[in-house]
């Protein structure tokens, strides 16, 4: 798969001008901000003998890993399964452009069906995740592992210790992958939710390290369905969030057997789904 970048991204912090106020004191001072820029994501593919293309996604992130952003996506949504079904991914600054192999033409209603249905508050939790049903994704393996109850708890100060920009700016998400032994893997950050997961995906699936059934994930913020739709899809058996899931992610996680965390810090954690692969014995499923 052929990956060009041009010119270089753009930067992911900006400095800006303010004026810090307590009760004693106001300092004007400089400080760092998290840049937001749009990215469009364009498909390249044949359909009918003839090679078209088409704008599939306008999403404002953080610049970097745009290639990752893109490639998570689109596995995420079904379009593209392995990475040899993607022939090139090209980068111009805001813009990117996928470009499918030549035996691969995408499902682009049930793309563009699935933004909607993401967007749309009138959609039924049933109905949404009876469609991760549809396509085909699976409950995690049985010998999926097993994370003791203080290694979990040291997860999020391992992640804070990693996220460069949150640090000068406060002002991002992250997604990150750890071992159960609480080796911090892999780490992605964003302005979004989403595309700091997509990102992190994206990594393992242009490396061919999919599923990731031996990893667990820790989001930054609170949980939502489309973020455990994408572990599912990644074949994540373990989620954590240092924030709290919505209805529909704790539905998610108990119709996929997955573990699901919420309100993870050094001290406690509630468990909602998945008691098994927490290793306590006063505590059962």
């Amino acid at each position: 798969m052929k990956s060009v970048s041009r010119p270089a991204d753009p930067p992911a912090l900006r400095h800006t001008t303010l004026r810090k106020v307590d009760s004693e004191h106001a300092v004007d001072c400089r400080d760092w901000l998290a840049v937001e820029e749009p990215l469009e994501i364009r498909l390249n593919y044949s359909s009918k003998g003839r090679r078209q293309g088409k704008i599939v996604s306008i999403t404002m992130r953080t610049p970097g890993q745009d290639r990752e952003l893109a490639a998570g996506l689109l596995f995420a949504e079904g379009i593209v399964r392995t990475p040899g079904e993607i022939s090139g991914i090209y980068a111009d600054a805001n813009q990117i452009l996928v470009e499918l192999s030549e035996n691969v033409e995408p499902d682009l209603p049930r793309l563009e069906r699935r933004f909607f249905a993401s967007s749309s508050c009138g959609v039924c939790g049933k109905a949404a995740i009876e469609s991760l049903d549809l396509d085909g994704m699976d409950v995690p393996a049985t010998d999926s592992p097993v994370m003791r109850q203080e290694i979990l708890c040291r997860l999020p100060d391992a992640l804070r210790e990693r996220q460069a920009v949150f640090a000068q700016t406060g002002g991002l998400h992250a997604a990150a992958l750890f071992s159960t032994a609480g080796e911090l893997l892999d780490v992605r950050e964003d302005v979004g939710r989403h595309n700091a997961l997509d990102k992190l995906i994206g990594a393992a699936f242009l490396e061919n390290r999919l599923p990731l059934s031996r990893c667990v994930l820790l989001l930054s913020g609170r949980v939502s369905f489309e973020l455990m739709q994408k572990a599912v899809a990644a074949g994540i058996p373990v989620v954590a969030a240092v924030g709290a899931p919505s209805s529909l992610a704790v539905d998610v996680a108990r119709r996929f057997q997955m573990t699901l965390v919420g309100f993870l810090s050094a001290s406690r954690f509630n468990i909602y789904s998945g008691t098994r692969r927490i290793a306590d014995k006063s505590v059962s499923e």
